[in-house]
């Protein structure tokens, strides 16, 4: 996506990015959230050096 934390956090789980980019998605068009959670993982990557 754009801010990279679905690279980070493939990198970190050791997932597949695809995965963890469809997961976001799915979450925020069933649940609403997918957003939100997306940017709190951004702001705990930016701050996590």
């Amino acid at each position: 996506m754009i801010l990279g934390v679905a690279e980070w956090l493939s990198f970190k789980l050791g997932w597949n990015v695809t995965n963890i980019r469809i997961a976001f998605i799915v979450a925020f068009l069933v649940f609403g959230t997918g957003l939100g959670l997306y940017l709190i993982l951004w702001i705990v990557k930016h701050f996590s050096h």
